[in-house]
């Protein structure tokens, strides 16, 4: 027995020496934001972020973060992420920020550090026209999707008078992305999407089925697009936001809006 005690002794010291070197070696080996960064994304999220016909990233804030980044010659790539992992992806050091329409919420304010809002949004409900539904309240006994991850859901969990305690099952069904709830909206295995104002516009705009569709605003209040970073990295948040405030006053800023959205978003 006090041989074998011995041995789990050594054992244990070992994992303890092991783990100490694990994270001092993580810790050595953490990228500099200070000359290249990594964007973590969604890339299906149109217009923000998302892949073209040739599979190229295109969108708004792939070019915004372009431009941020150019004003400090810092290099950006960009990585597509699962969307519920984004905070993970992020703490784990697989990408230096959340750029791709990432609503600033109190919730998400525990996890990351944000840059200053650069755009409003709102949390929309989306029904077929054919379904007369034009309120949440038409959404009594309904089926209603939303993004896993998105702060759409997270106000559907955090208010359910406005919207959980009235669909079917109290919940709503979860897509990894609003292309493939729209693919359910479209073929009537959901009867409402829960999304954000800026995709289902640009979705439906590009579709050409804007008039087939009725975009509802309900009582949750406006959110803010910002960026996302490490909670520690508080010199990488001071160059996003030098580089809004640089592109905003040059004039860029409303270049890249007009391009994407045909007016200028710049926060007022």
């Amino acid at each position: 027995m006090n041989k074998l005690a011995g041995w789990l002794a050594v054992g244990l010291v070992g994992l303890s020496l092991a783990a100490c070197g694990s994270g001092q070696k993580e810790e050595k080996s953490a990228r500099d934001t200070t000359k290249e960064v990594v964007v973590g994304l969604d890339d299906t999220f149109v217009p923000m972020g998302f892949k073209d016909e040739k599979g190229d990233l295109v969108g708004f804030d792939i070019d915004l973060a372009k431009a941020v980044f150019k004003e400090s010659d810092i290099k950006v790539t960009f990585q597509p992420i699962d969307w519920s992992m984004k905070e993970t992806e992020l703490d784990n050091g697989t990408i230096d920020l959340i750029w791709n329409g990432y609503s600033k919420t109190p919730e998400r304010e525990k996890k990351v550090l944000f840059s200053d809002p650069y755009m409003e949004n709102d949390q929309v409900l989306v029904t077929p026209k054919e379904s007369k539904i034009t309120s949440f309240d038409g959404m009594k006994g309904k089926i209603l999707g939303a993004q896993e991850g998105s702060s759409g859901y997270s106000l559907f969990t955090e208010q359910p008078k406005v919207l959980k305690d009235l669909v079917k099952d109290n919940d709503a069904v979860l897509f990894a992305s609003f292309n493939e709830a729209f693919i359910d909206l479209e073929n009537g295995r959901i009867d409402g999407l829960l999304i954000d104002e800026v995709y289902a516009n640009y979705y439906l705009t590009q579709k050409k089925q804007l008039d087939d569709y009725t975009i509802t605003e309900g009582p949750f209040k406006s959110e803010d697009f910002a960026v996302g970073v490490r909670k520690d990295d508080q010199k990488l948040v001071d160059k996003v936001n030098q580089g809004l405030k640089t592109l905003q006053d040059n004039g860029e800023f409303k270049k890249i809006s007009e391009k994407w959205f045909g007016e200028d978003v710049t926060p007022k």
